[in-house]
């Protein structure tokens, strides 16, 4: 069920258009702080896409302008086969989308930690760094819920892959179902199930 406060007051939620507008500007911050991970690859529909987001929070691009960009930009992704640079550009695509839905922010703020983390530096440092930008007015907002969304990232966490998948789903299923249902599980939390590492 989506979190109430994370939708508009126009959409029955508890969102201000300033918090909305706060949410976008510090995920696109979150971005712009590790883009330098793509060293002399400049792309830009990340470029742009960052741009009209920061215009969507001065009125001068519309949620429809933020979608195209945001399909823009993970489509860069998924034409390259860098994981930094994968994650990098899905860190731009939901940082476009919190203006279809603020708690894309959330989303755009791991994916800039698993860049850094492809990169070889550390999460620890950067998710510092992140929640130092938050604006007062958001910070309960997104310290009390990002948590949650970094535990949908196996790679951000210490922990094995088969430690999560319930036993009796190994134990209770025919030959040859269980390994499917694991093919499935490693995909929806981040893992390609099929080469054996974790999904960009």
């Amino acid at each position: 069920m989506p979190d109430k406060r994370f939708i508009a007051v126009n959409r029955s939620g508890s969102l201000t258009k300033e918090q909305h507008y706060q949410l976008m500007n510090w995920a696109c911050e979150c971005v712009e702080n590790v883009l330098p991970l793509l060293g002399e690859s400049i792309y830009e529909r990340l470029i742009n896409a960052l741009l009209i987001a920061k215009e969507w929070t001065q009125g001068k691009a519309t949620v429809g302008d933020e979608r195209n960009a945001s399909v823009q930009a993970h489509d860069v992704a998924r034409a390259s086969s860098n994981p930094v640079k994968i994650a990098l550009a899905r860190a731009v695509g939901h940082a476009v989308a919190t203006a279809h839905m603020a708690d894309h922010s959330l989303e755009a703020a791991v994916y800039a930690l698993k860049a850094v983390k492809y990169a070889g530096k550390s999460v620890e440092e950067e998710r510092n760094r992140q929640n130092e930008l938050l604006p007062l007015e958001i910070k309960e907002l997104v310290l009390s819920t990002r948590g949650q969304k970094e535990q949908g990232f196996i790679d951000l966490r210490n922990i094995s892959l088969q430690s999560e998948v319930p036993s009796d789903w190994t134990t209770r299923m025919p030959d040859g179902t269980s390994n499917c249902i694991l093919k499935l599980f490693k995909y929806y939390m981040g893992c390609s199930p099929f080469v054996g590492q974790k999904k960009p």
